[in-house]
């Protein structure tokens, strides 16, 4: 059986020989949608809007996320390469595109913290709140730290079984809720007003983006396996129907049904011990990849700018033991902020991404050459300040600026600063 590993291939192009069937490639990426921090974003959407409302963020958002999942998808494809290598020829230099590694691995960081707030949570609960939150998360933390930076190999049979579980209680959960059996029947969740602290509908659009955008980066690094564009595009539907408006649709709907967007509540009241166990293995599933994932680019990003290589035991305990922290003092309280300033640091890099690989084409010629040798090309720029900069416009003024979809703001900003920038820049080295 042929088995997708993303550590393959790393520095160089993957040969057409090498590509793999829509379905290999889809089931990855799904991976990353189906989990359980899609359903955390699905129930705060279902607790802080109406209906309606939240289906049109998530159906918005989702539109965003699919366009620039699918463009730069598409260049992983047809020229073999990861994210990380995309973006040395796609504006960001060699240093800019360590400095996007680093601060995926921030972002990561911070998922981390959240996660493992709702496995302590799960520990609190499961404990009859005798442990505390702190304590719990100072546990929850340490063991997943440890498990991770010694390579212990019990995590793969979490990760193994962790997905199928989670699907199948959430299917559970909702045959129970919405039939009317815990809780109230489906035609009357759909006319239930929301309980928690109203969220607009920009704010909504953004942190469905924010929910998926880091997926959006590491797309190229999956669909670089791929034969075609077909492909891409089944890829990226696929993972939109499943973790956008299946997970998230039926956690909008759970949310309103218990009136909570709390996940440890929900899944202790419809599912009781066997909801609280599936979020414990979920959660380790997903932060054993976090957490693995953050080590990784912060070693790479240090050695790329300082020259010097971390040991990944080490580094591994520091960014856990960060993370626990992070847990402790009260991350998930913030999680739609931590969204909102995914939804607004992540789609700049992706916009200028895009738009220097299909409208500018600054170095496709240079791509065009190497592909038919099926290697790299032989001049990697050093550092893309136009990227950056325009990067860090588009951040700000989607953070900054109340009009508006802030996703879209910081997207629409960052692409046409850099193309403007682009533009002068040429002008400039004219004789």
């Amino acid at each position: 059986m042929i088995v997708l590993k993303i550590e393959h291939c790393p520095l160089s192009r993957v040969p057409q020989d090498q590509r793999l069937s829509l379905l290999c490639v889809a089931v990855v990426h799904m991976g990353m949608l189906t989990a359980l921090d899609q359903f955390m974003l699905g129930a705060v959407l279902g607790n802080s809007m109406t209906l309606t409302d939240a289906f049109i963020a998530v159906f918005i958002g989702s539109l965003i996320f699919g366009v620039v999942t699918f463009g730069l998808g598409f260049a992983g494809m047809r020229e073999g390469l990861s994210g990380s290598l995309l973006a040395r020829w796609c504006g960001f230099g060699r240093m800019g595109s360590v400095l996007i590694s680093l601060i995926v691995a921030v972002s990561l960081l911070g998922w981390f913290g959240i996660q493992n707030a709702i496995f302590a949570k799960s520990l609190n609960f499961a404990s009859g709140n005798k442990l505390g939150f702190g304590w719990a998360a100072a546990i929850s933390g340490t063991l997943l730290t440890t498990l991770v930076a010694f390579g212990f190999k019990a995590l793969r049979f979490t990760a193994r079984i962790a997905v199928p579980l989670f699907i199948l209680l959430v299917a559970y959960i909702s045959t129970i809720v919405l039939s009317g059996k815990a809780g109230q029947p489906l035609h009357e969740v759909i006319n239930l007003p929301h309980s928690g602290e109203t969220l607009s509908m920009s704010a909504g659009i953004t942190i469905v983006v924010g929910g998926a955008i880091v997926a959006s980066l590491m797309t190229p690094d999956l669909t670089r396996y791929t034969k075609s564009g077909k492909h891409v595009f089944g890829i990226t539907l696929l993972t939109i129907i499943a973790g956008e408006f299946v997970i998230n649709g039926l956690a909008i709907l759970i949310a309103k049904a218990l009136n909570t967007a709390d996940v440890v509540t929900i899944m202790s009241q419809a599912a009781g011990g066997a909801g609280l166990l599936v979020v414990v293995f979920s959660t380790l599933r997903v932060n054993d990849l976090n957490l693995y994932s953050s080590s990784l680019g912060i070693i790479n990003a240090v050695e790329g700018i300082a020259g010097k290589k971390l040991r990944y035991p080490p580094t591994t305990v520091v960014i856990g033991a960060l993370g626990t922290l992070l847990s402790i003092l009260g991350i998930l309280d913030r999680f739609v902020d931590f969204l909102t300033i995914l939804g607004v640091v992540f789609p700049p890099i992706l916009g200028i991404m895009l738009v220097d690989y299909y409208i500018l084409r600054t170095h496709r010629k240079v791509l065009d050459e190497s592909r038919q040798k099926g290697n790299l090309p032989n001049e990697t720029p050093t550092i893309g300040w136009a990227a950056i900069i325009a990067s860090i416009i588009g951040g700000v003024v989607g953070l900054a600026t109340e009009w508006g979809v802030p996703t879209i703001n910081s997207l629409l900003m960052a692409s046409v600063a850099y193309w403007l920038f682009k533009i002068a820049f040429s002008r400039r080295s004219l004789p």
